[in-house]
């Protein structure tokens, strides 16, 4: 994502005049309006009712809203974690998926304790690439269930005719008033003004569309304290408590990675930490109030900083609309009709996908295209923990193969004639081969030096390679000398133990001055 329109710098401090709280408020109407058959859709899928997904919208969206790591994003009920639900709900009912969501809010709480979330920053930029492209793709896929109707069979089939022409002229509208109403004025939310001009002319024209009364009534009262009703047996926990990791999981890594994506729209820095410990906060009261917890949304958090919010007051609004909607205003919520609301989801989805991307495919290292291009495709066919997990390990793996191969050393002869291999290059697991095929115990004379000057030994795989050279050369009567391995590196030795053994381990106290009057004449790379 390259566009910054509207960034904040972080050092500066948000004034909250009248013109900001107005577009605060507003851009928290647009963002609950959003939510609404989002929420309902997913409380379909994971097979529970309505309420259930969008008290969870609230209590999610209102706490996280409140405390979480970054303002501006938007939290709520998602579709990965009703896909994971679906199958505990139809086994064991919705009282074990409340108490999953508690678990699940511990267990969030636990990593943010423990101050887990900074491992974020080890995702790379092509995986976050790949994972913007990934959930664009998502949120566009998700919308095209819109344009199916029943079939009169208990299935459903895609709309056709003026039916699916009307649908899809209002779509276009909305969204091309989202597209100009920017370019005129600022001062009111695009993706508002796209609703309201489409559900006006619908009302108006008394044009039959469908609307988001025909997807489930939205009407509720206030959410109430309830506890899970489940044995609180250890048989219980082993059904919950793999779903629990694994949405805890999902959850953090989608929300960290939506808080880096809006942090970077906006300029502005996000606590991760902070983070974790707002959304277990949230899935733990959404718990015990008959929700079935969610986390932070890439699709709803986009339209609020697009809709200009960058401070918690848009997202407390739009808890706080959310429940206006479920206690009394619901006759008229239902009557907005939902091309307006895949409009602004469409536009979403334009402005969430990565198209520079595209452009840069071709310039950067193909281990890197590679990468975005299976984050994009596992994101969409499976979920985005395992697409995260997947591009981590490709980059990770990348990234040792090439270390192995930088691994070298330049030979030269020390003041007492003994032979130096001065080594350049880690030494791990990925370059053990490369570095026993440096020396040659056999032709070398009777004390040979490695000199770490240059290299760092990272790993147990490397002391293991450096034992047995060790070993190569005892074996061939001669010593092998040790120089300036680091301190971490000597720490390492130590803590091996009768594990690895050398002949001579030099310059412990890392005098890197030292001059030991060595000469090089020619450099030695990996056979």
């Amino acid at each position: 994502m390259t566009e910054r329109a509207g960034a904040t710098a972080p050092s500066q401090a948000i004034k909250l005049d009248a013109s900001r709280i107005k577009i605060e408020i507003l851009a928290g109407l647009t963002v609950a309006l959003a939510l609404v058959p989002e929420a309902v859709a997913f409380a379909f899928v994971a097979g529970v009712n309505p309420l259930v997904g969008l008290y969870a919208a609230f209590f999610v969206g209102l706490i996280t809203a409140c405390i979480g790591g970054r303002p501006g994003m938007i939290s709520g009920a998602t579709g990965a974690l009703a896909v994971v639900m679906v199958s505990l709900v139809a086994q064991h009912g919705v009282e074990y998926l409340f108490a999953t969501v508690v678990l699940m809010g511990i267990l969030q709480i636990g990593v943010g304790v423990l101050r887990w979330g900074k491992f974020i920053r080890m995702v790379p930029h092509p995986v976050m690439l790949g994972f913007v492209n990934g959930l664009a793709i998502v949120i566009f896929l998700a919308q095209l269930g819109q344009f199916k109707v029943p079939d009169g069979a208990g299935g459903l089939t895609w709309m056709t005719g003026s039916q699916l022409y009307l649908m899809l002229g209002l779509v276009a509208l909305t969204m091309a008033v989202v597209w100009f109403l920017p370019r005129l004025t600022t001062s009111f939310p695009a993706p508002l003004a796209g609703i309201l001009v489409v559900s006006a002319l619908v009302l108006g024209f008394n044009l039959d569309t469908r609307s988001v009364g025909d997807l489930a009534s939205i009407a509720g009262g206030l959410p109430e304290f309830h506890i899970p009703m489940v044995p609180l047996t250890f048989e219980t926990l082993q059904i919950i408590l793999p779903y629990a990791v694994i949405l805890a999981a999902i959850g953090l890594i989608e929300s960290l990675l939506t808080l880096n994506l809006v942090a970077d729209l906006t300029n502005t820095k996000g606590g991760a930490s902070r983070e974790c410990l707002a959304q277990g906060t949230s899935n733990i009261v959404t718990g015990f109030f008959g929700g079935m917890g969610g986390w932070a949304m890439i699709g709803q958090s986009m339209i609020n900083v697009k809709s200009g919010a960058r401070t918690r007051i848009a997202g407390i609004a739009a808890a706080l609309f959310l429940l206006s909607f479920i206690v009394v205003a619901s006759p008229l919520i239902e009557r907005i009709p939902v091309a307006a609301l895949i409009g602004v989801m469409f536009m979403v989805v334009i402005g969430t996908f990565a198209w520079t991307s595209l452009k840069i495919m071709h310039r950067i290292p193909v281990i890197d295209a590679l990468v975005m291009v299976v984050v994009t495709c596992v994101t969409v066919y499976a979920d985005l923990a395992v697409a995260v997990v997947v591009g981590v390990i490709i980059s990770a793996l990348a990234y040792a193969w090439n270390a192995a191969s930088r691994i070298s050393a330049r030979i030269g002869t020390s003041k007492e004639g003994w032979k130096v291999y001065r080594l350049s290059g880690p030494l791990f697991f990925g370059s053990a081969t490369g570095f026993a095929d440096l020396f040659d115990p056999q032709s070398d004379p009777e004390d040979v030096v490695v000199d770490f000057i240059d290299s760092r030994v990272v790993d147990h795989s490397g002391l293991e390679a450096i034992d047995a050279l060790a070993s190569k050369y005892e074996a061939s009567g001669k010593r092998l000398h040790l120089r300036h391995l680091s301190p971490d590196c000597q720490k390492l030795l130590a803590k091996a133990g009768n594990l690895v053994e050398v002949s001579v381990l030099e310059d412990p106290d890392y005098e890197i001055a030292v001059d030991y009057g060595d000469t090089f004449e020619q450099p030695a790379k990996p056979a």
